[in-house]
C-alpha cells in the first residue's frame, strides 16, 4: 500500500505538472492520497499486522479466532468491508482502497507468519 501510494503520488503528480507546463488544459487530481486509510488500518495498534503478529504468538489460535479478531478490531472503519470477491467465495474481509475493494481470504496466514 505505502509503495503504491508512492508511486502514485510522484508519478502521476509529476505527470499532472508536465501537463501544465505544457499548457494543456487539466484539473489535478490527486492519486495517491486515498490510501492513506487503507495504510492506517494495516499500521495502527491493533491493525492487521499487529493482530497478525499476535495472533501468531497463542499456539491455540486459528484462522477462525485471527478473523473474528480483525473483525473486532477493524470492523467498523470505513475502509473495511465485507468480503466480495466473486473469485473466492470464501473470503474474509476486504479493503477499499486504490484499486477498489479487493477481498482477501486468511486461511494460513497464522501458519506463513510463523516462518
Amino acid at each position: 500500500e505505502k509503495l503504491q501510494q508512492f508511486f502514485n503520488h510522484h508519478m502521476f503528480v509529476v505527470e499532472q505538472e508536465e501537463y501544465v507546463k505544457e499548457g494543456i488544459d487539466w484539473e489535478m487530481v490527486d492519486f495517491g492520497m486515498d490510501l492513506a486509510a487503507a495504510i492506517i488500518m494495516f499500521e495502527k495498534p491493533m491493525g492487521i499486522w499487529a493482530i497478525l503478529e499476535e495472533e501468531s504468538l497463542f499456539p491455540k489460535a486459528t484462522d477462525k479466532s485471527f478473523e473474528e479478531k480483525l473483525k473486532a478490531s477493524l470492523g467498523k472503519l470505513p475502509v473495511f468491508l465485507k468480503p466480495q470477491s466473486k473469485t473466492d467465495k470464501n473470503a474474509h474481509f476486504a479493503i477499499s482502497h486504490y484499486a477498489g475493494i479487493v477481498s482477501y481470504n486468511v486461511t494460513g496466514w497464522l501458519e506463513k507468519n510463523k516462518d
